[in-house]
């Protein structure tokens, strides 16, 4: 198995366990990227998050791996960031996910409407965020380099 399948088959078990548990959950950040045809390699899972939904996702991620230290990331103030590796896949979660761009805060929370699509992988069901959404935080973010991926 190589490394995009191995990463990819974590996304199944952690999407089989969020879903068992009714997590309000969608993917986004690069596997997005790559899912939806936009980049042909990505890095880690990003998995966004239900601010409801913050302990019974960490909960089902902690059974699935280990939960590393709390680092601070210059730039946001994402209520809830926590990283987690997981048959040696990094794996982000975040819930009340806040970018700072210029002073001004912009909250960019999972809300339930903004699943955009769900997909089958491996027999499990992914939900997505949409790449306008991802756009707009990459934008904020200042990553031109993935806002011309999804405008490519």
């Amino acid at each position: 198995m190589d490394e995009r399948e191995k990463k990819l088959a974590v996304l199944c078990r952690i999407a089989h366990s969020l879903n068992q548990g009714k997590v309000l959950w969608a993917l986004g950040g690069s596997l997005l990227l790559y899912l939806k045809g936009k980049t042909d390699t990505f890095h880690d899972i990003d998995l966004m998050v239900g601010e409801g939904d913050v302990e019974e996702a960490g909960r089902r991620l902690s059974a699935l791996g280990e939960l590393l230290p709390q680092k601070s990331k210059a730039g946001y103030k994402t209520r809830h960031f926590l990283e987690y590796v997981i048959d040696g896949v990094e794996v982000d979660m975040m819930a009340g996910f806040v970018i700072v761009r210029d002073g001004v805060d912009y909250d960019c929370s999972l809300l339930p409407g903004q699943v955009a699509e769900y997909i089958q992988l491996n027999g499990e069901t992914i939900p997505l965020q949409s790449l306008g959404d991802w756009r707009r935080y990459y934008e904020l973010m200042g990553r031109p380099e993935k806002m011309k991926l999804i405008d490519g």
